[in-house]
């Protein structure tokens, strides 16, 4: 609860420095005309980004249900009650992961071949659960609505750029011009705040979902140590997706730092340890499907490099 509380407190603080430089830089009808240019360009991402996205990280679709990966979040969709949503994986040496789509009923979750070499399959659940509680969440929704807030302050910036800012401004050009630097700036670290928080909600809904907060802790360290190990060439390239995904596949920050978009990864452990208090491996909860068993495998499936191991069995996640 915490969480949301939080979010709507940046969402609110968002909303005030765009109404403070609608009407210092632009006035009412230059506010009113960049909120609605602002929402429409994000309605049309938003409306189509999971589709962009997956196909531009080359994403295959698993359809065969007797692959590990699509049981283990068969599973835990089922477990919350949330609609089964399309899986798929990325064929990228990157361990990582994201979630993507409008609604839980249109929702998509991808993984990394190197998130399926790396991992066990405890720690791949909770790496799922964690994206489907973003789903859940409606993170997605959440982020185009602070997007479009971000982009038309940026929008009224560049007004006052060419066309000067409003008559009615009673800090004069100085004003103009501290606006114009410090709106946009303001406005992307309340963004990056937002995105942080969410996710730490989606940790802690992902701890709830497959019912066992250190499966997600465990598989959180691994993925700090290979995302720093292993170039992510496709996120270089695009560095605005990087938000997207369980951990900056751009690079790491030993703090929350104010320019980041996702929180330490060890503030996040620490989170999901003192959930359990226990510092090992939790005994998972009664009714988790997971067989208990210490020995850590790789998830295998039909996708090349999705695990390494010849003859390693599929997982208890099966029905």
């Amino acid at each position: 609860m915490g969480n949301y509380v939080r979010t709507a407190i940046l969402l609110a603080a968002m909303t005030a420095i765009f109404m403070g430089a609608g009407f210092l830089l632009g006035g009412q009808t230059g506010m009113l005309i960049a909120l609605a240019a602002a929402a429409a360009m994000n309605l049309f991402a938003w409306w189509n980004s999971g589709a962009t996205v997956l196909r531009y990280y080359r994403a295959k679709e698993v359809s065969d249900r007797s692959h590990s990966l699509y049981r283990i979040v068969e599973q835990l969709a089922d477990r919350d009650g949330m609609p089964m949503p399309k899986v798929y994986i990325i064929d990228n040496p990157q361990p990582n992961a994201f979630a993507t789509g409008r609604s839980p009923e249109n929702a998509s979750v991808a993984a990394t071949t190197g998130l399926l070499q790396l991992m066990n399959e405890r720690e791949v659940a909770g790496v799922m659960a964690h994206e489907l509680a973003h789903v859940k969440n409606r993170d997605t929704l959440i982020m185009t609505v602070t997007a479009t807030l971000a982009g038309a302050i940026s929008m009224l910036a560049n007004f006052a750029l060419f066309f000067g800012g409003s008559r009615n401004n009673p800090l004069g050009i100085v004003g103009v011009l501290a606006m114009m630097i410090l709106a946009p700036l303001a406005a992307m670290l309340v963004q990056m705040a937002i995105s942080r928080t969410r996710e730490y909600e989606a940790d802690a809904g992902g701890a709830a979902i497959c019912g066992n907060p250190d499966w997600l802790a465990d598989a959180l360290e691994k993925l700090e140590v290979g995302s720093k190990r292993i170039d992510n060439q496709a996120a270089e390239h695009n560095p605005a997706t990087a938000h997207m995904f369980i951990v900056n596949p751009l690079h790491a920050h030993k703090h929350d730092s104010l320019f980041s978009t996702h929180p330490a990864t060890a503030n996040r452990v620490a989170r999901l340890r003192a959930m359990t208090g226990n510092a090992d491996e939790a005994a998972p909860t009664p009714g988790e499907p997971w067989s208990g068993e210490r020995n850590p495998r790789a998830v295998r499936g039909s996708v090349p490099g999705a695990g390494s191991r010849r003859g390693a069995r599929g997982g208890p996640w099966g029905r």
